[in-house]
């Protein structure tokens, strides 16, 4: 027999194999209700269902004290492999592009054409000098879509992508989470490229201001986890949630000023503290543009992390222990 023949013949019968097997989640299932209605097990206390094997039972406790103690095992836990997630953020990125030529400037060089043409064009609407307007707008859009719109989209497959490993291997969830983290950095430092060129082009570097930007983006690391952590353990729920964000995401994009500067309201512009995505934009994009934020802008920042970190926590500690039934 030819061996390409062969080596269909052997794939066949391996995925007739596997089809044969029931899911990981129903095996568990199973072995639970066998365990818990077998007479041997009849008289004992719970004690010797906290002895089964941790690959049997996932989670028996279902205590607000022990289910926190787990979520913050978890992420101690999911902390220490950080040299994983590394590695698995930087695969994700490969195998993306895998066979391109270009891999991610693809992305980085349809990021420029759209930039160039976007800032001439806008310049013009706006009535704006093109020298001033394009530094703003190639920032702006880089750290919108390679930065907080990839982010939002991103962490809500977080733990979906990672459905065969959830099942197949007892993981610290936290190490998906770093891992999406992870691979959205890459993407965004790569990107970093186009306003590097448009500073170039028009003189417009912003000097040592640009470090003050570093605390922002740490605080963006740690959101991003945050969104990682609810947005993962909800859209492992509801599947409908995903395009509900892109919608979300589509109508912040317009109503936050990225292609529009924030003078341009005036005195109208009152409202957009109020907007979350504000602040959070503006502590990364204003020392690159030479500008240092204000006290009210890193206060509503770090108030709206805050928030998103006591409603991430509280969706995880929750859902922690059934993710691996709902991806």
């Amino acid at each position: 027999m030819e061996p390409n023949r062969v080596a269909a013949t052997s794939r066949i019968g391996y995925a007739a194999r596997m089809n044969a097997l029931p899911p990981a989640s129903e095996r568990l299932d199973q072995e639970a209700e066998r365990a818990a209605t077998d007479r041997s097990w009849t008289g004992r206390t719970t004690e010797a269902f906290r002895n089964l094997p941790h690959d049997l039972l996932l989670d028996a406790r279902t205590g607000r004290s022990s289910r926190s103690s787990a979520a913050r095992a978890d992420i101690r836990d999911g902390l220490r492999l950080w040299r994983l997630a590394l590695s698995l953020g930087w695969l994700d990125i490969k195998l993306r592009y895998r066979g391109s030529a270009l891999g991610p400037f693809w992305l980085t060089l349809s990021s420029a054409v759209m930039i160039g043409s976007m800032g001439y064009i806008y310049s013009m609407l706006f009535h704006t000098v093109l020298r001033d307007y394009l530094p703003f707008l190639a920032v702006s859009v880089i750290l919108w879509q390679a930065g907080i719109g990839a982010v939002a989209s991103e962490a809500c497959n977080s733990f979906l992508n990672a459905e065969q490993t959830i099942r197949s291997m007892r993981m610290p969830f936290t190490v998906q989470v770093l891992r999406t983290v992870v691979s959205n950095v890459i993407v965004l430092g790569h990107n970093v490229v186009v306003p590097l060129a448009v500073f170039a082009i028009f003189g417009a570097w912003p000097g040592f201001h640009a470090l003050i930007s570093l605390p922002g983006l740490a605080l963006w690391l740690l959101d991003g986890a945050a969104a990682c952590y609810l947005l993962g353990s909800v859209c492992a729920r509801f599947r409908d949630i995903p395009p509900i964000i892109g919608s979300v995401m589509q109508i912040a994009y317009y109503i936050t000023p990225v292609i529009w500067k924030p003078s341009q309201l005036g005195a109208r512009g009152w409202w957009l503290p109020l907007n979350p995505f504000y602040p959070l934009l503006e502590v990364v994009r204003e020392p690159l543009l030479g500008q240092v934020p204000t006290l009210l802008i890193w206060g509503t920042a770090l108030g709206y992390s805050a928030v998103l970190w006591i409603v991430a926590w509280m969706i995880f500690v929750r859902a922690r222990s059934r993710i691996a039934f709902w991806v």
